[in-house]
């Protein structure tokens, strides 16, 4: 099982549509006992929350944010949890909106400061 993701901060690798998560969205992740859930914000994200769980490598959890245009959406995301070859936790997401129409897959990595 690839090392815990409390206390990493994530961000995506490339951008998704417009008015969605994006490679200036920060992804500051908590992880315990099997329980995952996140705060995120950047781009067009005034703030976003995830919560969900872990089984092994798997992480299967909701989302919902709140955009800079005063709408709100949410959605559903089962990720698979991964390294860079640098030794970086990587999430390789399946999402699918709940509130609107769409789906896709992206990929996000941590951020180390440096």
């Amino acid at each position: 099982m690839a090392r815990s993701l409390d206390g990493l901060v994530l961000a995506p690798v490339a951008d998704q549509a417009p008015g969605q998560v994006g490679t200036r969205t920060r992804f500051a992740y908590r992880e315990r006992d099997g329980m995952v859930w996140a705060e995120y914000t950047g781009g067009d994200v005034v703030r976003g929350h995830l919560v969900g769980t872990r089984e092994g490598d798997r992480l299967d959890f909701r989302y919902v944010q709140l955009k800079t245009d005063g709408t709100t959406s949410s959605g559903h995301c089962v990720s698979q949890v991964g390294e860079t070859p640098d030794g970086r936790v990587r999430l390789a997401e399946t999402w699918e909106w709940e509130s609107q129409e769409g789906s896709g897959t992206s990929v996000v990595e941590e951020v180390t400061l440096g």
